[in-house]
């Protein structure tokens, strides 16, 4: 027994030893993956507050984009005092209700007005002379075209001496045959042969003086056979067919002179418009090409279909006084038909193109806020708002033009 308690002694320690050492490896072990874990742990802490301060920033920024827009839509408007809207001579319209014509357009022409154009021709056969005036030459009335020389002129003007002799000689007789008849020397039957004689010859007289009027006035110039062609009124030679030298006849066309300060924008009409357009309705006429635009009224609508195209003519006198509206250029031209009530209408002059959008400037406290807007109908000079306006908006007309620009100015200064 003594000699075995040693032996198990130490088979007890070493077995302990074991045990220990194997519990300390262990405790390594797990303290090694705990560590790790931690370190991984704080690792995907740390990872998991970068994206947190990394969602801060877009906030920020987002806070940013704010206040940017703030500034943009406090740059939008235009801050202008009472007195420089005065001095830009802006004026101001009231949106509402208004009662607008419905349009349709129809193509037309503008032509000469027939009223105030003359076809001026020779009035006897002859020669010509001499010409006064060029093709596009303005004209006063009375003013000297050409000098023919005629024949028949000369012949008229020795018939017109010879009945104003004989009215002379005859008067005279009649005098002499009355005082005879008087004084009872002459027979009453010569007395009133005297008088009849000077009425014939006065009738004689009156019939040359009429067929020498009918020239449009005779010149005096030597020999006697020249007479004048003179303009008929005030106008535009707007073709010319004499050359000196050249025979004429009473058919010649030798010149076309029109007063251009009116002229006549004409459109055909089919039958089933015929109810809609009407003498008296307002009508607009448009030239795309040159960029202008005329309010007038239907002045005349046929009373005939054409042959060939079936349709009325109609037309509307304008006023032409600068003669932008040349004969010969195609227009459009809007009639007006039934009154419709909208709802909020402004002049046409108010609406500006900005961004591309139609849009209108509304006066506020500080100036004037652009503001997009949805347009409708058009007529007579007002347009109407679907959407963007209310009634009782104040917008700007005459002037929004400058506001536009301002508002360039104010968005390309922003822009840098």
């Amino acid at each position: 027994m003594i000699k075995k308690t040693p032996l198990a002694l130490a088979v007890l320690l070493a077995s302990a030893l074991g045990v220990s050492a194997y519990a300390w490896m262990g405790s390594e072990q797990a303290d090694g993956p705990h560590l790790d874990d931690a370190t991984h742990a704080d690792g995907e802490h740390h990872g998991s507050a970068a994206p947190t301060r990394h969602a801060e920033a877009p906030s920020h920024g987002d806070g940013e984009h704010h206040a940017a827009q703030e500034s943009e839509a406090e740059e939008q408007g235009l801050h202008l005092s009472p007195a420089q809207i005065e001095a830009a001579g802006i004026q101001l319209a009231t949106a509402g209700p208004r009662a607008l014509d419905e349009a349709f357009s129809l193509p037309g022409e503008i032509g000469f007005d027939q009223d105030r154009t003359a076809h001026v021709v020779p009035r006897t056969p002859g020669v010509v002379e001499s010409v006064a005036v060029e093709l596009g030459q303005s004209v006063k009335k009375g003013a000297l075209l050409a000098v023919i020389a005629s024949q028949q002129v000369s012949e008229l003007r020795s018939e017109l001496a010879a009945a104003q002799r004989r009215v002379g000689l005859a008067s005279k007789t009649f005098e002499r045959e009355r005082e005879l008849w008087q004084e009872k020397i002459s027979a009453e039957q010569d007395y009133l042969q005297a008088r009849q004689d000077l009425e014939e010859a006065r009738i004689a007289l009156a019939n040359a003086q009429q067929k020498t009027n009918a020239l449009s006035g005779v010149s005096a110039s030597a020999g006697g056979n020249r007479y004048e062609l003179r303009a008929p009124f005030d106008g535009v030679v707007v073709e010319k067919h004499l050359v000196p030298g050249e025979v004429v006849s009473e058919t010649t066309a030798a010149f076309t002179l029109s007063d251009l300060s009116r002229v006549w924008a004409s459109f055909s009409v089919a039958p089933q418009d015929l109810a809609r357009v009407q003498v008296g309705k307002p009508a607009r006429v448009e030239a795309a090409d040159l960029g202008m635009q005329v309010d007038g009224r239907v002045s005349y609508v046929g009373n005939l279909l054409g042959e060939q195209t079936r349709s009325a003519v109609a037309r509307v006198t304008l006023a032409n006084p600068d003669g932008a509206w040349r004969p010969g250029l195609f227009v459009n031209v809007r009639v007006s038909s039934n009154a419709r009530q909208v709802a909020v209408a402004v002049p046409e002059q108010a609406i500006q193109e900005v961004e591309g959008k139609p849009s209108v400037f509304v006066r506020s406290a500080e100036g004037f806020d652009p503001r997009p807007v949805d347009l409708g109908a058009r007529s007579a000079g007002q347009v109407e708002v679907l959407a963007g306006l209310v009634a009782g908006d104040q917008v700007a007309t005459e002037g929004s033009f400058i506001l536009k620009s301002e508002l360039g100015k104010s968005s390309a200064s922003h822009a840098h």
